[in-house]
C-alpha cells in the first residue's frame, strides 16, 4: 500500500512539473478578443508574446520576432515564410495591436510569431481562436 502511495505521489509531482514547464514555455496569446467572442464588423485585436522579444522585421537575433495574424487560412509550417496578402497580416514594425474589419459570420484568427525574415516559429508560437462577427 505504501509503495502505491509513493508511486502515485511521484506521478503527481512529475505531471505537475510538466505542467509548470508548459505554462512557462514561450508562446503567443490574444489579449483581445477572447476565443468565441462576438464582435462588431470592426474590432480591436491585441496580441501578446511571452518568452521571446518583439523586434522589427529584418532583425534576426535569436529569441526575437514579430506578430503575424492569419485570417481564415491554413497554418504556416515552422521555417516557412509567411506570405503577405489579405489573409496573412504582418506586423513587422513590432506592433502589438490592430483594428480588424471582417464581414459577418464565424472567422478563425491565428496569431503566428515569426523571425525577422518572416519565417514561422511553428505551432509552439501559434495561437488560434474563433470569433463571430455580427
Amino acid at each position: 500500500m505504501r509503495m502505491r502511495l509513493l508511486a502515485a505521489a511521484a506521478l503527481l509531482c512529475a505531471s505537475m512539473g510538466a505542467f509548470a514547464q508548459k505554462k512557462d514555455a514561450p508562446g503567443v496569446f490574444f489579449a483581445e478578443p477572447k476565443n468565441g467572442a462576438t464582435v462588431p464588423t470592426e474590432f480591436k485585436v491585441v496580441m501578446g508574446v511571452k518568452g521571446m522579444t518583439i523586434a522589427p522585421a529584418g532583425e534576426t537575433a535569436p529569441g526575437t520576432g514579430h506578430h503575424h495574424l492569419l485570417v481564415d487560412t491554413k497554418p504556416v509550417k515552422k521555417g516557412d515564410v509567411i506570405p503577405a496578402d489579405e489573409n496573412h497580416l504582418h506586423f513587422g514594425k513590432g506592433q502589438t495591436e490592430t483594428t480588424l474589419k471582417l464581414p459577418p459570420g464565424r472567422h478563425r484568427l491565428q496569431l503566428q510569431f515569426a523571425d525577422g525574415a518572416h519565417r514561422s516559429y511553428g505551432a509552439s508560437m501559434r495561437r488560434t481562436i474563433s470569433v463571430v462577427v455580427k
